[in-house]
């Protein structure tokens, strides 16, 4: 399995050397959709033809790598793979299984109404804990999103969703909800802050520090830049507040879209 994902990630890339270039999914300028706040999804998908590559950096030597297409100008879906020790020495702690993501565009953003999109995905994010059966941050499971922008500066972007996850293997099994929202700045830049209200994933002190928490929630922020050719480069931070007993978390991003 580990082997025919990263081969399809290989033999896609190599294809897209043939395709049209694009803009990335940040700044004023963006030719792309952001569908992720941070780690929640908004309404954004990737257009008929567009293909998506993400390589995602995180704590413990962590990379999960993630494959996207777009089709018939609603349709958005994909795989993602990964672990934690990819890079240095001794064994990788591979993710249990693929990650599986696909979302359905119902409605289109107009002048008074925002975007609304459904879908499903199963990753996770940072390390998987296996004893779980679960992400450290949970993956969004079935979700709906709703998106809208407004001009101010360039472009705002508010987000809304609500979701609920089937990695409930911790006897969590709430509705969750989350909010967020991105900011253009000039032609090449966004600001992005997302809240997790974290209902499916709020445990007191006792529990192992993977999961422990001392409030409901949690407060990420990022940078991204779309550097060119295609290519979006995001720096994260996670758990802000400190409501996580983990503590914060700074990741990277690094995102490719063509267009075939």
């Amino acid at each position: 399995m580990k082997r025919a994902f990263f081969l399809l990630i290989a033999f896609v890339m190599s294809t897209a050397a043939m395709a049209g270039e694009l803009n990335g999914s940040a700044g004023s300028a963006a030719q792309v959709e952001p569908r992720y706040l941070i780690d929640m999804p908004t309404a954004g998908i990737l257009h008929n033809g567009m293909i998506a590559m993400n390589v995602h950096f995180y704590e413990n030597s962590g990379v999960l790598v993630g494959l996207e297409a777009g089709a018939f100008n609603r349709l958005t879906f994909g795989l993602s793979f990964g672990g934690t020790n990819v890079i240095g020495s001794g064994a990788v702690d591979w993710n249990k299984l693929p990650g599986v993501n696909i979302r359905f565009r119902i409605l289109d953003e107009t002048d008074a109404t925002p975007a609304v999109t459904v879908g499903f995905d199963s990753q996770g994010k940072d390390a998987y804990i296996s004893q779980y059966n679960r992400y450290e941050y949970k993956s969004p499971g079935f979700f709906a999103a709703a998106s809208k922008y407004f001009s101010m500066l360039g472009y705002l972007g508010i987000h809304g969703g609500v979701n609920y996850s089937l990695e409930n293997g911790d006897g969590n099994k709430n509705v969750n909800f989350y909010v967020g929202a991105d900011k253009t700045v000039g032609s090449d830049i966004s600001v992005v802050a997302e809240y997790n209200f974290g209902l499916n994933d709020n445990y007191p002190s006792g529990y192992p520090d993977a999961l422990a928490s001392s409030g409901p929630g949690f407060l990420n922020a990022g940078v991204r830049w779309s550097v060119g050719n295609g290519f979006t480069v995001e720096f994260d931070y996670k758990n802000l507040l400190d409501l996580k007993k983990t503590g914060s978390l700074r990741t990277i991003r690094i995102e490719y879209v063509q267009s075939m």
